[in-house]
């Protein structure tokens, strides 16, 4: 299929190799076909209530911010991603923690094109606390403890249960209107699937996609880890 070989490489390797890399071509394929399918989705469920978040101002002290007032000018989609990190959970999700360590990185990057936050149900102080801990510095981090935005976008059950969902806001004619949520959390998954509804936002799983090993059956991030 190319020309490119790598020292030591067998005459069985290169012919699986080329099998993969067959699949590996439908697959972008399909991906594309799929985020073609994404854009596609109307934009026509208009948000009813302007839910009013607790963020960090410029001095440190907490401010309210309207949903509506997540759009900076000129970008016109929001994400929203939903941490797990209730009043209740003495510790946040580390699964959502690692999540979030690499959102971080890139969330400059992110600005140049749309607008990102991350909303947790407990009070604000508690979830600034954490990120200083984890050293971010680029999210856009917000207190849903004082609203319902959790629970009518699906980041926690009745129970008060957190979940991790990113949901997809866009502005038009001056109004939010809910546009994608993953809502493969929600689907019955495949057997011996899990639910893997944010892995394409999550670099940890597609690295270890591409090791022998794999990404494993019994293994998730964890907050710390123990030195050897």
């Amino acid at each position: 299929m190319h020309a490119v070989r790598f020292p030591g490489e067998t005459v069985s390797y290169r012919d699986a190799r080329d099998r993969l890399l067959a699949a590996e071509g439908e697959l972008r394929r399909h991906l594309e076909k799929v985020a073609a399918l994404r854009r596609k989705l109307p934009v026509d469920a208009p948000v009813a209530e302007d839910y009013v978040f607790e963020m960090e101002s410029a001095d440190g002290t907490g401010r309210g911010v309207r949903l509506s007032e997540l759009f900076i000018p000129g970008k016109d989609s929001l994400l929203v991603y939903s941490f797990m990190y209730g009043p209740k959970m003495q510790r946040p999700c580390p699964s959502c923690t690692c999540l979030l360590d690499g959102l971080d990185g890139i969330a400059p990057h992110v600005a140049q094109r749309t607008n990102l936050v991350v909303v947790a149900k407990s009070p604000l102080l508690r979830i600034r606390e954490f990120a200083r801990e984890r050293g971010w510095r680029n999210l856009r981090l917000l207190s849903s403890a004082g609203n319902g935005y959790n629970r009518d976008f699906h980041g926690e059950d009745a129970n008060g249960a957190q979940w991790p969902v990113l949901n997809v806001f866009a502005k038009r004619d001056g109004r939010v209107h809910h546009f994608y949520a993953t809502e493969l959390l929600f689907a019955p998954p495949e057997r011996g699937q899990d639910p893997r509804h944010v892995d394409l936002i999550w670099p940890l799983w597609n690295l270890l996609d591409l090791i022998p090993e794999g990404r494993g059956t019994n293994w998730y991030p964890a907050l710390d880890y123990a030195r050897p």
